[in-house]
């Protein structure tokens, strides 16, 4: 087992990395207060590992909240049946949720976790790739709005992060392909020998060879650790996490949350962003080219879809995050693993930048 530590001072955190770590109590229960425990979880999820996290908490009072799978059920909506059954079961402060499935259900655990009764504890429980690497890490929270993606939320730290890459097993292609696409960001934008690292081992990855697929989600946690910990509310460098993002979450808005993957959108938005650096002089063609040819060997969209135009991506983008007055930021490439946050690109830049991608 692998060991990171997410250092926040009295908010600081473990993860744990390894292979069979759901059985394991020694991951959960020094993180649990009392004896309440509510695990939200999605059936999909729940066939393959609930029983094993049931074992580990007997003993405990345990109530299963079961939410609809997909993306397109993180809104306000699904938010409100964890509140509903943690009420109908009487779940008082000293209760944890417990986060087992993808991002989607950690998102809504750990936002659910911020807001009741002004707070509680919760545990993430990773069982995707993408969530391994990146959404499970760091306490961002919240849910999806029609008009912009994760527009409402909080920043709440979980007590411990679980990875068992066991679960892995049973994560479909497609779900993989999408995770990976967060690992290379990280070599991107602040990491470039894990970059090269990538660039010979990518098929190692993409064939699930378990040695490789530790190796990228500890370096992965890593990187996301270090800039969590110098910016914890994303008042700065933590944005650059959000390489690719404001393209890709403008697909995603458009074509209607689930319909595309958050990594593929973001393996898209990652091009664009890499296009407008070269564009303005950031980076070589060359280097636009070999992220191409990086996604394409993971099976990832490399251009947006067709029904989506130059004003829709000005249109999403502008209510993005990271607008400042009115201002849109974006993360762009200085050089291959060196990011930062721009607002004084080219505004004509930009829209070539739309017009090539969506001709």
């Amino acid at each position: 087992m692998l060991e990171l530590k997410v250092d926040l001072a009295e908010r600081s955190y473990p993860i744990f990395i390894g292979t069979g770590l759901l059985s394991e109590s020694d991951c959960f229960l020094p993180w649990i207060k009392g004896r309440q425990v509510a695990i939200v979880t999605n059936a999909t999820v729940a066939a393959h590992y609930l029983q094993l996290i049931q074992m580990v908490l007997a003993g405990h009072d345990v109530t299963i909240i079961t939410l609809p799978d997909g993306e397109q059920y993180k809104n306000l909506t699904t938010l409100n049946q964890i509140f509903d059954q943690l009420l109908r079961q009487r779940h008082g402060r000293q209760t944890t949720l417990v986060a087992l499935g993808g991002g989607v259900i950690g998102d809504m655990a750990g936002f659910a976790a911020a807001c009741y009764q002004r707070g509680v504890d919760f545990i993430q429980i990773p069982t995707t790739l993408l969530a391994q690497v990146d959404s499970s890490v760091g306490g961002k929270t919240g849910v999806n709005h029609t008009l912009g993606k994760n527009m409402i939320g909080a920043f709440y730290q979980p007590n411990v992060v679980v990875i068992d890459t066991a679960t892995l097993d049973t994560l479909a292609d497609r779900e993989l392909a999408a995770g990976l696409a967060e690992v290379i960001k990280y070599g991107l934008i602040g990491d470039p020998s894990f970059y090269q690292w990538l660039l010979t081992n990518i098929e190692r990855l993409t064939q699930r060879d378990p040695e490789a697929i530790a190796c990228a989600i500890h370096r992965s946690c890593q990187n996301k650790a270090r800039i969590v910990e110098a910016d914890e509310t994303e008042s700065g460098q933590r944005a650059l996490l959000n390489f690719g993002h404001t393209f890709g979450h403008a697909i995603e808005t458009h074509t209607g949350y689930g319909s595309w993957l958050h990594g593929e959108a973001v393996a898209v938005g990652m091009v664009m962003a890499a296009d407008l650096s070269r564009r303005e002089g950031f980076i070589a063609n060359s280097d636009v080219n070999q992220l191409v040819d990086l996604l394409v060997r993971v099976n990832l969209p490399v251009t947006p879809p067709a029904n989506i135009g130059p004003d829709d991506f000005a249109r999403l983008m502008a209510v993005d995050k990271k607008t400042l007055n009115g201002q849109l930021r974006v993360v762009l490439l200085k050089s291959i693993g060196s990011a930062m946050i721009c607002d004084t690109f080219n505004q004509q830049n930009l829209r070539d930048c739309f017009e090539s991608f969506c001709s």
